[in-house]
């Protein structure tokens, strides 16, 4: 079984620590068994002070981040932000007990630690928009992108921050266990199935005025009909908008046009089918609305970087490992 550790470490965000064990807790196998053990550490096995007004227990110190398949870190407060406080003494060295091949993730500021022990330079990392700039500066050979939810640098991953740790946890069951378990894991723990790593992490106004209209039924809709032409104006007009005033609030709302919005839908659906069923690659450009396969194999080469066949190739070599 894969096993996660999340390394609590002194003034851990109680929220952002919960996320390992309730988004990998709850992933099961079709005879509902547990896919991964989720344990929790901190440095010396003893209480941890939060960032609220409570301790926790934990019930390992770090001797166990020898064993892990994941390392998960998130973030902490450390009082004043200067360059050594990112890695308090007794951290230095613990990422050394990482065997070879096991991931390590970051959320949030959490990548000021992976940063100042070296795990991020010259890869490509996110932190917290508000943190990027100067995330840049203190670590300028770390490929810093403050515009992404998360990114993958295949044993390396950085979340952005608070629910983009959701996302890239939830992507990572995902990446194991193929998008039914992932979907099942979402709705489970009522969050959305699938945000792209590469969507916006500032939303302008991401909760509408109570008085304004919302895009989200037209999109709730549009997820219905991606196996046909949606225009802009047919959806603007089911949302009883202009398609000026839909756009902008659309945009608002989800953080990029109704255009790459759809394409990211159908991507998805895309990839659910080709993880899922047999369908030759034109049915499935079809049934994800790209009309055809040539059109369907720019798409998912340009987000995912494979074509079709290279995709659904992967997933089942993987599939057939687990």
């Amino acid at each position: 079984m894969h096993r996660v550790v999340v390394l609590a470490l002194d003034g851990v965000y109680p929220f952002e620590l919960s996320i390992p064990v309730r988004i990998f807790g709850t992933a099961a196998g079709p005879d509902q068994a547990p896919l991964y053990e989720v344990l929790t550490c901190s440095v010396d096995g003893g209480p941890v002070r939060t960032g609220a007004d409570f301790s926790v227990m934990v019930e390992n110190d770090s001797e166990i981040i020898a064993t892990a398949d994941t390392l998960v870190v998130p973030p902490f407060s450390c009082g004043p932000q200067e360059d050594g406080v990112w890695l308090p003494d007794e951290v230095a060295g613990i990422f050394d007990r990482l065997r070879p091949g096991a991931r390590i993730v970051s959320i949030c500021t959490a990548s000021y630690v992976l940063a100042a022990a070296g795990l991020l330079d010259g890869r490509p990392a996110t932190t917290h928009w508000n943190e990027a700039e100067r995330f840049q500066r203190m670590f300028p050979n770390v490929k810093v992108n403050p515009d992404v939810l998360f990114v993958d640098d295949g044993e390396v991953l950085t979340a952005a921050g608070v629910a983009s740790g959701v996302d890239l946890c939830l992507y990572l069951v995902r990446r194991d266990h193929g998008s039914e378990v992932a979907n099942r894991v979402a709705r489970l723990c009522v969050v959305p199935p699938w945000r792209d790593g590469g969507q916006a992490q500032f939303i302008e106004r991401p909760v509408p005025e109570p008085s304004a209209a919302t895009t989200s039924e037209t999109r709730a809709w549009a997820l219905e009909r991606l196996h046909r032409p949606i225009a802009l104006t047919e959806m603007a007009g089911r949302a009883r908008m202009s398609v000026r005033t839909f756009t902008r609030r659309f945009r608002d709302e989800v953080g990029t046009t109704p255009g790459k919005w759809l394409i990211q839908q159908r991507v998805e659906r895309a990839r659910h089918l080709l993880e899922t069923t047999d369908l030759p690659v034109d049915r499935v450009a079809e049934e994800a609305g790209f009309g055809t396969g040539a059109s369907m194999r720019k798409h998912l080469t340009t987000m995912i970087g494979v074509s079709p066949t290279a995709y659904r190739h992967t997933f089942r070599a993987d599939a057939s490992l687990r």
